[in-house]
């Protein structure tokens, strides 16, 4: 048996022809993203139903949070916590066929240091080599609503209540301001990245309908020429014949 071509540009190569290959299902990764207080998780589950419903395979991942006080370390912990999802759990499934929703994925890391205060292109080259979703449903809500729902259920904590940036000692006024500086941040990354947003406002079976029609809809990503370096170097790392 002949041995594998293990160059960059082979291994490139064979990723490109992976998901180029009309043959077999190409995987798609779908990323829900938007504030605490969206109904983002709810909708993931609704919709990972019915597509499993449509016959699609599906994988699930969640965001891996921590209670790290200091930005500049929580920015590091979460790119290596996104760098594992995306090596074990993202790039077999999309290898694979299957379609992977990713309950926050990339863009809650740059809302979140952006917001509170690191520049944007340097947490990008954090995460490089990037993978970047086929598709991104943005739920959006206002602070107000986001406040309500996150207060009705419970107290936010030092950080997620942002007050190691905004040194206000009351959680629920200091959530409010801190949640205005992510969802500001969401909406310029919507723009940047061409997120496919749902009016979180809407009740739970309003925006389930208004995803599963967008989805039919929605134009993919060029998702090969995007990923290929991520994907490259997965294949070269994993050391496995695939």
């Amino acid at each position: 048996m002949a041995a594998t071509n293990t160059t960059p540009r082979a291994v490139r190569q064979r990723a490109r022809e992976h998901f180029q290959n009309s043959r077999r299902r190409r995987g798609l990764l779908v990323a829900f993203e938007g504030p605490d207080g969206s109904g983002k998780t709810t909708q993931r589950k609704l919709f990972k139903t019915w597509l499993q419903a449509q016959d699609y395979e599906v994988v699930s991942t969640k965001w891996n949070s921590s209670d790290l006080i200091k930005p500049l370390i929580k920015s590091r912990k979460t790119v290596r916590a996104l760098n594992h999802r995306v090596e074990h759990v993202i790039l077999p499934a999309l290898w694979a066929g299957k379609l992977v929703i990713a309950d926050r994925f990339l863009f809650t890391g740059l809302a979140r240091d952006v917001a509170r205060g690191l520049d944007l292109d340097w947490v990008l080259k954090l995460y490089q080599p990037l993978v970047w979703p086929d598709l991104v449903f943005y739920f959006s809500v206002s602070p107000v609503t986001s406040g309500k729902r996150v207060t009705a259920m419970r107290m936010p904590n030092f950080y997620e209540a942002g007050q190691d940036v905004t040194a206000v000692d009351d959680p629920v006024e200091s959530y409010q301001r801190f949640i205005s500086r992510i969802i500001r941040e969401y909406e310029s990354l919507a723009l940047i990245f061409n997120f496919i947003t749902v009016d979180a406002e809407q009740s739970i079976v309003e925006q389930h309908h208004q995803i599963r029609d967008l989805f039919r809809e929605g134009a993919r990503r060029p998702w090969c020429e995007w990923n290929v370096d991520a994907v490259a170097e997965w294949l070269a790392l994993s050391g496995q014949q695939r």
